[in-house]
């Protein structure tokens, strides 16, 4: 499990603390959530399901239940034994067993980390490097008509910047609202939909007109959940027609290890009906190590192919030195694309207002905000396309490695380099 700072050099000895719950992610053969639901009735599971109208949403993930089904990703997360799944998963069902493959259920939390180095100073009295950097002035585009989903740990309601706006959220973390205790829900949501005339300079915000879908899936103590409370984000996300999902958040991966089928199979079906997910590449690296400097792969779940993982770079447009990397492409993790990440100023709840961060977590926002002005601009372009299009269109920045940096840097659209529908 990630911790919500990296120290400046690496632990010497191994974390004590758990990576995972207890509990199981299961993945079930589509449109077969009945037979499941009945497999599990008749094995003594107690089942919830997103998929009952008369459930109250924010009191359907609270309920004592052992297990909850999520409809619309065809997942469950159960708490059960690995052996009573594994004899579940085994048993004869009539027209075959609903259960495909299962998994540990990982801790995961924020990617932002508490210690920088010193990079160039840059101006930014009218907006921020990131966005200079990214192209947003000379965007005509500001996200109108497009939802994008920030799974994070919620937002400050209260926020003057984020008055007047479209704002829908849930909370996936037991007793918690969705009001942002935090701070680093609303420092993403800030950079990727804040305002573009906020109550003080400079800019920060790219897709200032999107309707915002706030799901807190990590709590206010330390930035933290589940594998379950981020499915059952997307899950809600997928309910609510969101095009864009923005996840910073993730769990350290051992190298050579292999990324999650579940989250794949869900990820790739997503794509497939226009929903783009967006994570972080993770910041367990130690570049500026002056002797064996380690660099880590790409964390999880943004190692899974078909979930875009964004590395961080910084104003000299530099490789972060937290910034994970795409170190065994065989089991995926590769980096598809990257985005300002080191001393990034956003949104932070009230009273002080704003804040600057360093993290992949702040990479993230700005790749999702400029998602949406693309998917503004291509009203065709959805899942796949709109990957496409986000890839096809950045800026390459050799001599750095793919590994580190994918295709480049993110770019905002413009009718030069989009070919866009003007608004």
């Amino acid at each position: 499990m990630i911790n919500s700072g990296s120290p400046v050099i690496p632990p010497t000895q191994p974390s004590t603390e758990p990576t995972t719950t207890g509990k199981f992610i299961v993945l079930f053969d589509n449109n077969r959530s009945h037979v499941l639901n009945n497999l599990f009735s008749e094995n003594r599971i107690a089942v919830s399901s997103t998929a009952e109208n008369n459930h109250e949403l924010s009191n359907l993930f609270l309920e004592p239940s052992n297990a909850l089904i999520l409809h619309n990703l065809n997942v469950a997360v159960v708490n059960a034994s690995a052996a009573d799944l594994s004899n579940l998963s085994t048993a004869d069902v009539v027209g075959g067993n609903p259960i495909l493959t299962f998994e540990a259920e990982r801790f995961v939390s924020i990617q932002t980390t508490t210690a920088s180095t010193e990079v160039t100073r840059v101006d930014e009295s009218q907006v921020t490097w990131g966005l200079d950097r990214t192209k947003i002035p000379a965007c005509p585009f500001s996200g109108r008509g497009i939802r994008v989903a920030i799974l994070d740990t919620g937002l400050d309601m209260n926020h003057p910047d984020f008055a007047n706006r479209q704002i829908v959220s849930q909370s996936f973390i037991e007793g918690e609202s969705a009001q942002d205790v935090y701070g680093h829900g609303t420092h993403c949501t800030g950079t990727s939909c804040g305002s573009s005339r906020p109550t003080q300079l400079p800019r920060y915000g790219i897709a200032y007109e999107t309707a915002i879908y706030v799901g807190k899936v990590l709590n206010n103590e330390q930035g933290k959940g589940t594998d379950g409370s981020i499915l059952a984000g997307i899950n809600w996300a997928v309910d609510n027609n969101c095009q864009i999902i923005s996840m910073s958040l993730g769990a350290r991966v051992a190298v050579g290890q292999a990324f999650s089928q579940i989250y794949q199979t869900i990820a790739k079906r997503l794509l497939e009906r226009g929903t783009l997910i967006i994570a972080a590449a993770g910041n367990d690296s130690w570049r500026n190590l002056i002797e064996n400097p380690i660099v880590n792969p790409v964390s999880h779940p943004a190692n899974c192919p078909s979930i875009m993982a964004v590395g961080a770079v910084d104003s000299e447009l530099q490789i972060a030195w937290f910034s994970n990397r795409g170190i065994d492409r065989s089991t995926g993790g590769e980096v598809d694309i990257v985005a300002p990440g080191v001393k990034v100023y956003s949104s932070w709840p009230l009273e002080k207002k704003y804040n600057i961060l360093d993290g992949t977590s702040m990479a993230t926002p700005h790749v999702a905000g400029i998602a949406a002005l693309l998917a503004q601009a291509h009203p065709d372009a959805r899942g796949k396309a709109l990957w496409d299009l986000l890839t096809s269109t950045a800026k390459s920045l050799p001599p750095l490695d793919v590994a580190d940096v994918g295709v480049g840097l993110v770019q905002a659209p413009n009718t030069a380099n989009s070919g866009a529908i003007l608004p």
